[in-house]
This record gives structure tokens, C-alpha cells and sequence, in this order.
């Protein structure tokens, strides 16, 4: 052996004491200051709350107590996994609240539905002192002054509008400011990344003429383009689309765990072009694509989006009240310090924590607001989708009253081919009894 080679060796190791030692040291000191590392996390999240980007509260109230607020007390609520007090307790300072209608509602009471969730929303987060309801980033920030936890509206599923652009107008006007292009269904005009209901199925037409419209309504308004339950092409086509960045609100990887819910690397390369959002989802399904998981398996999303695209593009949904199963150690919203602890571990630097915690979710926001102002002297969109995309029998054409008295009808635009099948049926049958 050289007298180079072990002044090397001897170097290599006095540095690898040296380390040690001064871990050691570390320790020690945190120990003898009593700073700890959950104290870290607690000033950190102190500093920057955070903003989770899917809650569906609303649903359960639905479920539990048809919306009758008087029958609950939101600072304690014992069924579920949300209250005010976990929320406090897990450093939440801003949720977004989804409102959600089942998809057996498309073509028939969404829109009826919708309206109640959206009330049931703006009525908790006006009525509870703790929570303020804010429809801007300027709102956002100045709730966090003032100690509140603020509710954010978004509706989960393009069914929701019945293919209405006025109606997408005033669900604007009422305070919503995302919405998530489809839920577990297709809607008329963008594809589900689920296939559990067998409507609307298109070939190569992830996006359509009026689907487009939608997505730049959104723009024009200033609502944020959400693409969690979208097909991977739906959500491809609008982000290629949008002038503003879009998010995937609650939305894991799916190179960690290959379920159709979570975003593969392709997309997200995408997504970081346009500057957008992924919030991670904690589903244990879609974590470790089995029915349970631990915050190990949450943080592997973390690792491996920041890999990808970097934690400029990361969020966290936790999608409390939505899914059944939470990973071991993050069952409720009150557990959210617990894994910025486990990303601390896996050395995640403050400032990284600080932009998924709220820092990343202000900036698209913001720039949402930017591409609304810079949009301000356009007109509303007229856009209509035709009548044969919606294939609604319930859908009214206004038409003025017929003159003989006779109410309007629709019949013959929109009976099923069925009936009319079996109208001639009965007619030959009549005509041959009487021969």
C-alpha cells in the first residue's frame, strides 16, 4: 500500500469521526434544549399552515344529518376524521372543501344537489367563528392574520354543471374556485379515469368542442382547472389547453403505486411545464395500492414527485371524509405534523416543507387570478353543446306556448327509440284485432 493511499484512508476516516461526532453533538444538544424534532415541525407548520386541497366533509354532513347543521358540532365531530379541533391540532389553515354529487345525479338533480352542498358549505364556513369562507388568494392570506381556517369550494365532477357554462357562471358567482373536470363518470364532454359507469364513451376525443369551451371559461373566470379522476388524455388536452397553471387536487404517483387514480411521470413532466399542482392524496389504496399503508409509504409519493418535477410542484389532499382507509399514523387531519416529520427524516429542507404546506398552492392561485385579469375584457362564453352530446331526456327546449292550449313538448325530439318501437307495436296489434 502507498504512503498516498493511506494518508487517504486515514483522511476518509478522521472526516467519517468527524461526522459522527458532530451528529452526536447534534443530538445531544436538542436534547439538552429541549428543542426536539416535533418542536421543529410545530414551528415550521406555525409558519406556514397548511393548505390541503380536498376535504369531503360536506358529503358526510349529507349522509349523517341531510345537511341539518343544528343536529352537529363541527368542533367535534366523533364519526368522522374532520372537525375543527383536528383541524387546529393538525396546523390545517386552509381546506378545501369539495362539494360532491354522486354520478347517478348526472342528467337528472345535479345541479339541485350541488346547490345544497354548496349552501351546506357556505353555512358552516359563516357560521363556526373559527372559519372564514374566502374566494381569492388575498383572502386566503389574510385569513391566516387573522387565526381563521379558511374554506376554499370547489366541486368534484364536470356533472355537477349539466353541460351549462351559466350555470359554471354562477357557481362562480356563489364562491366556488376549482372544479374537477369529471368525477368516477364520464360527463358529455371530458373522460373519467374510471370505468365504472358506462356513459358517454367516445373514441380519441379525450376533450371535446364544448369541453374546451369549459376549460376556458375557467380560465376567463378565474377558477382553477382541477384534473383528479380525469383520464390521463382529458387531462393531457387541458393542460396543454389552460393559459393557467391546473392542479391535480388530490393525486398520488403512479409510478409508487400503479392505480388509474394517480399520475404517471409523463404527465407530470406536463404539468411542470405549465407550472401546475400535484396534492398528494393519503387513500391508502392509492399509496400502497393495497388496502393499508404507513406514512413511509405517503413520504415514497413525496420522494419521488420531487424526483420528477421538484417540490416547487407539490401539494397535499388529503382527501379526508372521501376514502375509506388512511395510512397507519395519519387516520385523521389532526396527524398532518407527523409526516412533514417523516420528510424532515428524509432530509426535505424548511423551505421545501414551507411550498408544500401552502407556498406552491398561493403561487397557482395567484397566477390563476392573473390569467381572470388578464382575460377581463372578454365576454362570457356563448358556447352550447348540442343537444345529440347530451343525449338528456329531461333537457327542455323553451318553446312558447301552443295556441290550442296545449302544453309544450319535446316528445318528438327526445323519445326513447324504444317507445316508439313499441307504439307501432301496439298499433299493428290493434290493426290486426279489428281485420
Amino acid at each position: 500500500m502507498s504512503h498516498r493511499t493511506t494518508i487517504a484512508g486515514a483522511s476518509s476516516s478522521f472526516w467519517m469521526t468527524l461526522l459522527y461526532h458532530l451528529a452526536v453533538l447534534s443530538s445531544l444538544c436538542c436534547l439538552v434544549s429541549g428543542y426536539s424534532e416535533r418542536d421543529r415541525v410545530n414551528d415550521l407548520m406555525s409558519h406556514y399552515p397548511l393548505i390541503d386541497g380536498h376535504n369531503d366533509l360536506a358529503l358526510q354532513l349529507r349522509i349523517y344529518h341531510n345537511n341539518r347543521l343544528s343536529q352537529v358540532n363541527l368542533y367535534n365531530v366523533s364519526k368522522l376524521a374532520t372537525d375543527i379541533n383536528r383541524l387546529q391540532a393538525g396546523h390545517v389553515q386552509a381546506q378545501m372543501f369539495a362539494v360532491y354529487v354522486l354520478c347517478g345525479a348526472q342528467g337528472k338533480d345535479a345541479v339541485r344537489l350541488t346547490l345544497e352542498q354548496i349552501d351546506v358549505v357556505r353555512r358552516m364556513c359563516t357560521e363556526y367563528e373559527d372559519l372564514q369562507l374566502v374566494t381569492s388568494a388575498n383572502e386566503l392570506s389574510d385569513s391566516q392574520m387573522r387565526k381563521k381556517i379558511a374554506c376554499l369550494i370547489s366541486i368534484e365532477g364536470g356533472h355537477s354543471i349539466d353541460s351549462s357554462l351559466p350555470a359554471l357562471r354562477m357557481y362562480y358567482q356563489l364562491g366556488v374556485r376549482s372544479m374537477a373536470l369529471t368525477h368516477t363518470c364520464n360527463t358529455p364532454w371530458a373522460e373519467s379515469s374510471a370505468k365504472l359507469y358506462d356513459v358517454y364513451q367516445r373514441q380519441n376525443n379525450s376533450l371535446t368542442h364544448f369541453g374546451k369551451a369549459v376549460v376556458e371559461e375557467m380560465n376567463r373566470l378565474g377558477m382553477m382547472v382541477d384534473l383528479s379522476h380525469s383520464s390521463w388524455a382529458t387531462a393531457s388536452a387541458a393542460i396543454k389547453l389552460s393559459k393557467a397553471p391546473v392542479i391535480f387536487s388530490h393525486s398520488s404517483s403512479y409510478s409508487v403505486c400503479n392505480h388509474s387514480r394517480n399520475v404517471p411521470d409523463w404527465l407530470l413532466q406536463e404539468l411542470k411545464k405549465k407550472r401546475g399542482l400535484i396534492m398528494v392524496n393519503l387513500n391508502s389504496q392509492f399509496i400502497s395500492c393495497r388496502s393499508e399503508a404507513n406514512i413511509s409509504h405517503v413520504a415514497d409519493h413525496f420522494d419521488h414527485i420531487k424526483k420528477v418535477v421538484g417540490a416547487e410542484m407539490i401539494g397535499i389532499g388529503g382527501d379526508y371524509e372521501g376514502a375509506v382507509g388512511f395510512p397507519q399514523g395519519l387516520e385523521d387531519v389532526s396527524k398532518y405534523p407527523a409526516l412533514i416529520q417523516e420528510l424532515l427524516r428524509r432530509n426535505w429542507t424548511e423551505v421545501e416543507l414551507a411550498d408544500i404546506l401552502r407556498r406552491n398552492f398561493l403561487r397557482v392561485f395567484e397566477e390563476v387570478e392573473r390569467v381572470r385579469d388578464g382575460l377581463s375584457s372578454q365576454k362570457p362564453s356563448e358556447v352550447q353543446i348540442p343537444l345529440e352530446e347530451v343525449q338528456n331526456q329531461c333537457r327542455l327546449v323553451l318553446r312558447r306556448p301552443d295556441p290550442s292550449g296545449r302544453s309544450p313538448s319535446n316528445t318528438a325530439q327526445h323519445t326513447p327509440k324504444g317507445l316508439i318501437i313499441l307504439a307501432v307495436l301496439l298499433m299493428i296489434s290493434n290493426i290486426l284485432i279489428i281485420e
